[in-house]
């Protein structure tokens, strides 16, 4: 019997002691189509992977019904990595080069993550990411000082010659009220996980494998399972949306030759053409 092949979801459980959070994910159907879609690979591939998957592991752990965006620059501030999930399980990604040419992965900058609050209003959380660091060494040092949420967490990306082999990781929470001593018992078992690739490809990083390879040997609940895939959020009425947004005498400029204008959605390529009858609706309401 042939076993169905993994998806990409989310899988949250809870030590039966009541100390730890864990939430596994499985990204690869995500990194596969978005860097088909935007023909990227590579190093700059990982790194934006990788930034996806962990924006989606900061959602699910701090912010599971809001959206969250990830934003990745480098320390001369000519590339820009951007992750963005969604509440439904969408996902998006996003590389950006002052230059547009291809150059080396990230070395130094800062992370930033944009979480909605349940009021409405945005939290923003920046942190140095130090040369030599790795993306998921960046996103605990987030985790840990910009929303006090002790964590190990661990994502990769591993690519074939031609082909995403798997993507996805972890992340594991010190729940609160537990003392120091399940943290470093904890921390030192993961220590065979920090080089999460090699599990990953050997699972196809489906997460209910990966969850018991993590918590091999401890007694946990598996809670709820939810679904991800690559989604992109562009559409018709959310570019005349943002058009509407120009001061009056950029709409009239770009009315004046009475030609469609052509605009193209930077994460997924989708080309929107918008008529001189459009564009002069948009003067009316504004």
């Amino acid at each position: 019997m042939v076993e169905p092949r993994p998806s990409d979801n989310a899988l949250r459980a809870v030590t039966d002691d009541g100390a730890f959070r864990v939430i596994t994910v499985r990204t690869t159907d995500i990194v596969r189509r978005m860097l088909a879609t935007r023909s990227l690979w590579g190093a700059d591939a990982v790194q934006l992977a990788e930034l996806v998957t962990g924006t989606i592991l900061v959602r699910e752990t701090m912010a599971p019904t809001h959206r969250v965006q990830g934003l990745l620059r480098s320390a001369d501030g000519a590339c820009l990595w951007v992750g963005d999930s969604d509440p439904d399980g969408g996902a998006r990604g996003l590389l950006t080069r002052k230059d547009k040419k291809s150059g080396p992965p990230l070395k130094g900058g800062t992370l930033e993550m944009v979480r909605t609050l349940h009021n409405g209003e945005l939290h923003r959380g920046v942190v140095e990411v130090p040369v030599g660091s790795t993306t998921s060494q960046a996103l605990m040092v987030y985790l840990q000082e910009s929303e006090q949420v002790v964590s190990m967490l661990a994502i990769g990306c591993v690519l074939g010659n031609d082909h995403v082999v798997a993507a996805g990781g972890y992340v594991v929470q010190l729940l609160p009220d537990v003392g120091q001593g399940p943290l470093a018992i904890m921390a030192e078992r993961l220590r065979d996980f920090e080089d999460i690739g090699p599990l990953l490809a050997k699972l196809d990083s489906a997460t209910s494998p990966l969850m018991d390879e993590i918590l091999y040997g401890m007694a946990f609940t598996r809670l709820e399972e939810s679904p991800l895939a690559w989604r992109c959020r562009c559409s018709r009425d959310r570019v005349l949306a943002s058009l509407a947004t120009l001061p009056r005498s950029d709409l009239i400029a770009l009315s004046a030759d009475d030609k469609p204008i052509e605009l193209t959605c930077d994460f997924c390529g989708s080309e929107y053409a918008v008529s001189p009858a459009e564009l002069r609706a948009l003067l009316a309401e504004n």
